[in-house]
């Protein structure tokens, strides 16, 4: 497997059940009384809100049927950076990720290369559409930053809440390229009845109908006084079908981390 394409392609529920007639006040009353916008609201009160966030990771990764495992530790700062470093499931590091709002970055230890680009050259070479603020919200169980609330609509499933919009684009103020103004998402959105949290969200290109993105979040575990996915899955179809299985621990929010990322001289450029 191509490991420099493998780590691009990184980047891309618990509910209690009381009575009937306590669900039914639970549930239904919201949806009829306040309907989506007060939905959107909660999801947006129930979100997790840091300035730095790190964590300790096990990852499986599926590609076209071939399994690869990894393990090793990811640091944020909000709107800013998110560092990755993989390893091996045993074994010193294997390779380094940088990216901010405008590039990308890895470092590959296994053949002495570097990458060094922004996000037009990914998407191209991937075949999908990311940025930095989608990333960081599936990467946190979040709803993307930065884009329009456009008009949601509201329904129950028997489980949960379910919000949808179709034509989301990202806020005028945030547009930086061509790409940014035309990208618009169909997105449903499936939120806890008891806490708001998303445990399932769907991301699909209106433009682009092979690329969607469905993102899971599972084992909610309380780090201070929020409420964090332990436990995260993927499945992005864009060229390739790929699954991701996510594991968090050793969750830390709010302590200033490092972000190290040095290039060794004798490295070769990838181009």
């Amino acid at each position: 497997m191509n490991f420099n394409r493998f780590i691009m392609l990184i980047l891309f529920l618990t509910l209690g059940f009381g009575s009937c007639k306590s669900t039914r006040k639970t549930i239904k009353e919201p949806i009829k009384e306040e309907g989506a916008d007060y939905l959107f609201s909660k999801l947006k009160e129930n979100e997790l809100k840091f300035e730095w966030f790190s964590a300790k990771f096990s990852l499986d990764l599926l590609i076209d049927k071939k399994k690869n495992s990894f393990r090793g530790q990811i640091r944020m700062r909000k709107d800013s950076a998110i560092w990755v470093s993989f390893s091996p499931a045993l074994g010193i590091e294997m390779a380094r990720l940088m990216i901010t709002n405008d590039s990308i970055k890895f470092i590959n230890r296994l053949n002495k290369s570097y990458f060094a680009g922004d996000y037009y050259f990914v998407n191209q070479f991937l075949g999908t559409n990311v940025d930095f603020d989608v990333l960081q919200s599936i990467l946190l169980g979040n709803d993307l930053t930065y884009y329009e609330d456009g008009k949601f609509r509201v329904s129950y499933d028997s489980r949960e809440y379910h919000l949808v919009t179709a034509g989301r684009s990202k806020l005028k103020k945030y547009v930086q390229s061509q790409e940014d103004a035309e990208r618009v998402y169909i997105q449903n959105i499936y939120l806890s009845p008891e806490t708001f949290k998303i445990t399932k969200m769907k991301i699909k290109e209106i433009s682009k109908e092979n690329r969607k993105l469905d993102a899971f979040y599972e084992d909610f575990q309380k780090t201070g006084d929020q409420l964090l996915p332990q436990h995260l899955r993927f499945d992005i179809t864009a060229e390739n079908e790929v699954n991701v299985d996510v594991i968090y621990n050793k969750i830390e929010l709010n302590s200033p981390q490092k972000f190290s990322f040095k290039i060794p001289s004798k490295y070769e450029r990838i181009r």
